[in-house]
């Protein structure tokens, strides 16, 4: 094996991006080094498109029943009901481990929010949202690797991790970050975890300029990673469950994401992403196919606020997915592909317990094309309110990680 081709697959099972070519780049720690900052930021991406008026419903407004004759939420206090957030809106009830952080303002919601590209393609809108920048293709890194080069501190590849099968868009681009497999493969030992292969690479790599940068920050990583997993609070956690994993996957990864967090504060920046949204067909009311799907989001986000713990003070999870849905059911009991969603702000620091956004109804008038919600709030709006406010971007720094922002409404969520 020739030593790139090494590099390479060293660096994929260890989780880190590192791009090895004629431009190829290491991360250096300087001597001295200033610890990051201790506000942390997690990004979970619903990708599919996520129905927002089924996640955060107009139950009050009689457009919506008749929009959704199958599938419209029962009012609070009905069977399946939504519950109560403001006599206006309803939580769908798959959704009621969050209904603690909404009573104790530590959850809000940014109604008729998203990307004013009007794109109805899942691969252009995922793409755009993650590069931060609408309508434009060519941008080469994610906005959350932008972010990591404006924040004060040294970057080391475990300041940015990610939870997936790949690393993302999101968090492509100069800098480094770690990628964690899902489930209990993220943490598994290595044949490098052995003592004896370890030297052996050790050795190979210690005299080379190059390449031994890329070898070092790779081995960094790893051990970062597996020494967080393997500290008493994991081991905690693991009895307490006595072997019995939580449904589906989320809830599972949330509770080690927030337990590798606790344990290494150098990990800042996290992302993960959730599948399946996409509800053409049969998508069901307060029961179903998509509260099938909320039940395990709503317990991960409740597990990832509770095991952060006193780090929850500190932290703000976004949630956000690529377009809403058709205000109006399809004849498949279904929604289609639509533009304004409702993003979710959990933290802290979060001024919640509001539904906050521009919200114009839902009568055919106030319709984007007549079908969909429309966009009153670029998503770019709440994501640089979050990086001003919460992590003290300056305004130069914010116009490097969100270029091309226009101006708008400033929003107040944030403490």
């Amino acid at each position: 094996m020739q030593r790139r081709q090494f590099l390479n697959a060293f660096a994929a099972s260890a989780g880190l991006l590192l791009p090895l070519g004629p431009d190829a780049w290491a991360a250096t720690m300087a001597p001295g080094s200033t610890s990051p900052t201790a506000k942390k930021l997690i990004v979970v991406m619903l990708r599919g498109a996520v129905d927002g008026l089924h996640v955060v419903a107009p139950v009050s407004d009689p457009e919506y029943a008749r929009l959704r004759p199958n599938i419209a939420l029962a009012k609070p206090g009905a069977e399946d009901g939504a519950l109560n957030l403001d006599g206006y809106f309803g939580l769908h009830p798959a959704l009621a481990p969050l209904m603690p952080l909404w009573e104790q303002k530590k959850l809000a919601f940014v109604h008729a929010s998203g990307s004013p590209d009007a794109s109805r393609s899942h691969f252009d809108a995922q793409d755009y949202m993650e590069s931060a920048t609408p309508g434009v293709k060519s941008t080469q890194d994610g906005w959350m690797n932008r972010l990591l080069g404006a924040l004060p501190g040294d970057t080391t590849p475990t300041r940015a991790l990610s939870i997936g099968p790949v690393m993302p868009r999101v968090l492509s681009g100069a800098l480094p970050a770690t990628n964690l497999a899902n489930g209990a493969a993220g943490t598994r030992s290595t044949p490098l975890d052995r003592p004896q292969i370890a030297k052996a690479f050790d050795a190979l790599y210690a005299g080379n300029e190059r390449y031994g940068k890329v070898y070092q920050a790779g081995r960094q990583a790893h051990e970062e990673v597996m020494a967080a997993a393997n500290s008493g609070i994991m081991s905690e956690m693991q009895a307490a469950d006595n072997g019995a994993p939580l449904p589906n996957g989320f809830p599972d990864d949330a509770g080690r994401l927030a337990t590798l967090m606790r344990n290494n504060q150098n990990i800042q920046l996290a992302f993960i992403a959730l599948g399946g949204w996409d509800t053409h067909a049969n998508q069901g009311a307060g029961t179903g196919q998509l509260a099938n799907r909320l039940q395990p989001l709503g317990q991960g986000l409740a597990t990832l606020a509770q095991r952060l713990g006193p780090l929850f003070d500190d932290t703000v999870i976004v949630v956000m997915s690529e377009f809403g849905r058709t205000a109006r059911e399809n004849g498949n009991r279904g929604t289609d592909h639509g533009h304004g969603n409702a993003m979710w702000l959990l933290g802290g620091k979060v001024q919640g317990g509001k539904v906050a956004g521009e919200w114009k109804g839902l009568a055919d008038a106030q319709l984007n094309e007549g079908r969909d919600l429309p966009v009153t709030t670029d998503f770019r709006h709440v994501l640089a309110h979050v990086a001003e406010r919460h992590l003290r971007l300056p305004d130069s720094a914010l116009a490097r990680t969100f270029p091309g922002l226009p101006s708008g409404a400033r929003l107040q969520l944030l403490a």
